[in-house]
């Protein structure tokens, strides 16, 4: 049985963008500032230019090269020497109330897989891996691999892949770049998109608007002044309320509730097998007998895992609660076979070893952390 285990600080999810240039991926970034939803998101670019700072009301500087936002967002711009530095300075509590997820666009910091190492190996216990998203422009993708054969190869990693200008090709076309593209992809996530709209919740959790007092948030500025999304994908309809409804059509989700405890081996031979599209998996688990004192928070983003315990409140529902998010996913038989992990002696002695594959996926506390606790 597993030993009791300090509490990890709530993590920050740093999400990679990635694409080259033209495919919409500053497109995308400017419309996860607008519709973020009162999210507090840290940007962290190469270059200011293309991000709308004026019509998001730029409230003053903190330092040299990180400018605050209207609805307590920042935007860094930095090189790949730097990134550590500014992953730290937006987690800092300090900063700004808080950040709830952090964007690096990766155009001109370096290549996505080395970002993606980066925030991987870093031994900042504030963040933890979002996932590489990857923007594709569905009209040039075929000169594209041409011009940059690595496009595979950054493909052959992403845990999301977002097809834009999908409303630009032929119907053939669109399915025939699908296709490719999901071959290319390896099982991850493939949405299609028109003006890079991807719904935020697919990317990260949105947290509800917070009250503001003597300042206007993005999303007040777009409601008033109609926004826009800047560069050669501007368009009048671009980013008009009556879209944001078809959003939630690119992805599909899955709600999962057991009262009885998850069996710790079955759930790892399902996450193991994860389907293709499967994006975001995210909740808690009661594994019962196997660790009494313990639920386990569950954060899976394509192929990275992780499990972090947290000690049971007293009162509280012995529940076991998870949300699955994908495109293309099958949700009757995800939810049938997350059902059927759960125990079927819940109360009997657990064996010892059950916890080993679960045990794998958990992040143990630093020593400064042990130190503070």
């Amino acid at each position: 049985m597993s030993q009791p285990r300090q509490k990890l600080p709530q993590q920050i999810p740093v999400v990679v963008l990635a694409g080259f240039l033209g495919s919409g991926k500053t497109t995308l970034l400017n419309h996860l500032l607008h519709h973020g939803g009162g999210t507090r998101i840290g940007a962290i670019v190469n270059d200011f230019g293309s991000i709308e700072i004026d019509a998001m009301a730029v409230a003053g500087q903190l330092g040299d090269s990180t400018v605050s936002l209207g609805n307590g967002c920042l935007c860094c711009a930095v090189d790949a020497s730097e990134l550590d530095e500014y992953l730290d300075r937006l987690t800092r509590p300090s900063a700004r109330n808080g950040i709830d997820v952090i964007v690096i666009e990766a155009s001109g910091l370096a290549e996505p897989q080395e970002l993606v190492r980066m925030v991987l190996a870093s031994e900042n216990p504030r963040i933890v891996y979002g996932g590489l998203v990857e923007v594709v422009d569905a009209v040039e993708f075929d000169a594209t691999r041409e011009r940059h054969p690595e496009l595979d190869r950054h493909l052959a990693i992403a845990d999301l892949v977002v097809v834009n200008k999908a409303d630009r090709v032929p119907e053939g076309e669109h399915r025939r770049v699908l296709e490719r593209v999901r071959g290319l992809a390896g099982g991850a996530a493939v949405v299609p998109a028109t003006y890079a709209r991807v719904d935020p919740e697919f990317l990260f959790d949105c947290r509800p608007t917070r009250e503001r007092i003597g300042q206007l948030s993005f999303d007040d500025l777009h409601r008033y002044d109609g926004g826009s999304t800047g560069g050669d994908e501007r368009d009048e309809h671009d980013e008009r309320d009556e879209h944001d409804g078809h959003l939630h059509s690119a992805y599909d989700s899955v709600s999962v509730e057991s009262e009885v405890p998850l069996d710790p081996r079955r759930l790892m031979a399902f996450l193991d097998s994860r389907p293709e599209g499967l994006y975001r998996i995210k909740g808690y688990v009661d594994f019962g007998a196997a660790d009494t004192r313990n639920k386990y928070t569950v954060h899976a983003v394509g192929r990275f895992l992780r499990f972090s315990p947290e000690p049971w409140v007293p009162g509280e529902p012995r529940l076991s609660r998870l949300v699955l998010i994908g495109a293309g996913i099958d949700a009757p038989r995800l939810s049938k076979e997350l059902t059927a992990c759960a125990q079927d002696a819940p109360h009997t002695y657990a064996d010892e070893h059950s916890m080993w594959g679960v045990l794998r996926y958990v992040q143990e506390p630093s020593d400064s952390e042990r130190d503070a606790g």
